[in-house]
């Protein structure tokens, strides 16, 4: 197997070509790695099921030590695929605190930070988030 990444890499079953996959992606395909699901009122409200996540955006933890914790991301690491969440801290053995990082997947979003408009035309896709969207223009 080769060991550079190859976009002619159509898909495979096997487990160690997708994680050769996801390991050798560039940047700029890592980020679409970087999506967790939406809480079921944002679901309904933009009519997709997942984003990707952003610095600022409120999510809950679904798994792992924190589980059911809530904090606001405030880094994204797409080198190493992960998140780092406000208040989710370990403390080390001399006694620092240390932010813990958090796979995306773990998380649902429950508060989306809308003032990028890149992230605006990504939920606009929808025509129902369409609909809410110049709703709430014409209201201000």
């Amino acid at each position: 197997m080769k060991k550079d990444f190859s976009n002619k890499w159509i898909k495979s079953k096997q487990p160690r070509k997708q994680r050769k996959y996801n390991y050798n992606a560039p940047l700029h395909i890592r980020s679409k790695f970087m999506s967790a699901h939406l809480s079921k009122e944002l679901m309904k409200k933009y009519n997709r099921r997942s984003i990707k996540v952003r610095k600022e955006d409120k999510v809950n933890i679904l798994r792992g030590q924190f589980k059911k914790k809530t904090g606001i991301i405030e880094r994204v690491d797409l080198k190493k695929t992960r998140v780092y969440i406000s208040g989710i801290e370990i403390i080390k053995k001399d006694g620092t605190k240390v932010m813990y990082p958090i796979h995306p997947s773990n998380l649902v979003v429950t508060e989306l930070k809308l003032d990028d408009k890149k992230r605006l035309a990504i939920i606009n896709k929808s025509k129902k988030a369409d609909k809410i969207i110049k709703n709430k223009e014409e209201k201000k």
